[in-house]
């Protein structure tokens, strides 16, 4: 054998291609388990964690090593798409956190061996506690399949492993599985973008479902004068307030709207003069308008079309509710 020289490729026989396709042809696998054999232990799984959300109790999944981060993230997924879940370490759990569990919970345990020591410790509990007990195995006969209420099959052909022994494969297959058992389950309670956007209050997926109301300035920060206010205190009130238009209302219902373009061409048209002239004569009555209820992507669609740069938000009665600002939208993504 020759040493590698540093900075140099090494020579193998590796092809990560061929890897991605071993992986690729156990989700195909799996994919075909559930459209056959294994459709109705998914849909008994299904049901599973929606009595139990039913019956306000969580989702506890639980898996040791590399299942064990899988697990983790299938919590997380669960959480997010509206089923309450948490991840048990199994080895904290037989020192403790096994307290975590009540009845009425559901466990999902991943053991590709449906061997493992550490899980297996906790059936007894899971007994005593009544919890339903779904496994993630790729071995049906193994001690954890046997004793589950739905025992669901991971098994894979090979690992993408040179050795076929590092979880590869079989823990993509069980990421997949969680996937689709978290959006069955989301899809079966009726999960909608307003759901979605309450638990990811934060980040760019928030802002890309915020609903208007979140955004927009209200209270004080809405500039606002009457119909017969003068042009020079229209001009003071949309320079204090810096949204780059005024309202103009009457018992706090919208008459109209003065956006800086509206002032520029009226002062391009009518010279000193316009500022003769009052609100109600300047101002634009029929602006575009929004309700404070609508996706904040709507409100830039509109902005972006009209190229404007403010919208006022407005009730079912034409009442100004506030103001939402392009500024208030960077971030934000048209869906």
């Amino acid at each position: 054998m020759h040493p590698s020289v540093p900075g140099e490729p090494r020579s193998s026989s590796i092809e990560p291609a061929a890897l991605v396709r071993t992986e690729a042809a156990a989700l195909e696998a799996l994919a075909a388990r559930l459209e056959g054999p294994m459709a109705a232990d998914f849909a008994r799984a299904v049901d599973l964690i929606l009595h139990c959300g039913a019956s306000h109790g969580r989702v506890v999944v639980t898996g040791m090593g590399k299942s064990g981060i899988i697990a983790q993230k299938i919590a997380a997924t669960l959480s997010s798409t509206g089923s309450p879940a948490l991840f048990l370490h199994p080895a904290e759990a037989v020192h403790g956190d096994v307290g975590v569990l009540m009845p009425g919970d559901v466990v999902i345990a991943l053991s590709a061996s449906g061997e493992t020591e550490e899980i297996l410790r906790l059936l007894a509990t899971l007994k005593r506690k009544g919890d339903a007990l779904i496994s993630f195995c790729c071995n049906a006969q193994s001690t954890l399949a046997q004793a589950s209420d739905v025992a669901l099959d991971c098994s894979v052909a090979r690992e993408a492993c040179g050795l076929n022994l590092a979880p590869t494969a079989s823990t993509t297959a069980m990421l997949a599985l969680g996937d689709a058992l978290a959006i069955a389950v989301s899809l079966c309670k009726g999960f909608r973008a307003e759901d979605f956007a309450e638990l990811h209050p934060g980040g760019k997926l928030g802002k890309q479902l915020a609903r208007v109301r979140d955004l927009m300035h209200s209270g004080e920060e809405v500039p606002v004068v009457a119909p017969q206010t003068p042009m020079s205190d229209v001009i003071y009130e949309m320079s204090s307030k810096k949204l780059g238009i005024t309202t103009v209302q009457e018992n706090g219902h919208l008459q109209g709207v003065i956006s800086d373009g509206d002032l520029r061409r009226l002062l391009e048209r009518e010279g000193g003069a316009a500022l003769s002239k009052t609100a109600g004569e300047a101002m634009n009555p029929h602006p575009r308008t929004i309700a404070a209820g609508e996706l904040a992507a709507k409100a830039l669609a509109i902005l972006e079309q009209r190229k404007i740069t403010s919208l006022v938000v407005v009730d079912d009665n034409q009442r100004v509710e506030g103001v939402i600002h392009l500024h208030d939208l960077w971030g934000v993504e048209m869906i």
